[in-house]
């Protein structure tokens, strides 16, 4: 995301009327929301790059099936991540393990398509599951604190 981008959702936050009795470190959860909503969109576009390797579509299947997941999973994490009125902390929890899951799944998948078969759209695509599953933990780190 862009600088921009990260100051709208930064002031949105502090803005909120429940701001200050927010449990989250707020640029830990700015960066997690960021990470979560980067990674939707260079999962979505993964998979359809994987659609357009046409000699190679019938091997990139799972690899198409966690991009797609992933997109999902990352998008309503950070969804949930920005409602700050009344968190449910094990729903939270729960949604960050899942979105970490997903992130490492889809990861390892896209890395082992980048090494092997240079897809160089899949080196994105693990990169920026990277940052979004570092980006979970240091929030499940902040919670388990």
């Amino acid at each position: 995301m862009t600088q921009n981008a990260s100051l709208t959702i930064t002031r949105m936050l502090q803005t909120h009327p429940q701001s200050g009795q927010s449990p989250f470190d707020l640029n830990a959860l700015t960066e997690c929301i960021e990470a979560c909503f980067e990674c939707a969109q260079i999962c979505t576009s993964c998979a359809d790059a994987c659609l357009g390797e046409t000699e190679h579509t019938g091997h990139l299947t799972h690899c198409i099936r966690l991009n797609l997941d992933c997109a999902d999973i990352c998008t309503t994490t950070g969804r949930v991540l920005v409602r700050q009125t009344q968190p449910e902390m094990a729903v939270i929890r729960a949604q960050l393990q899942a979105c970490l899951a997903a992130c490492k799944a889809c990861g390892d998948e896209c890395q082992e398509h980048a090494e092997k078969m240079n897809m160089k759209h899949c080196a994105v695509c693990a990169e920026s599951c990277r940052r979004c599953e570092q980006a979970c933990q240091k929030m499940l780190d902040g919670l388990s604190a």
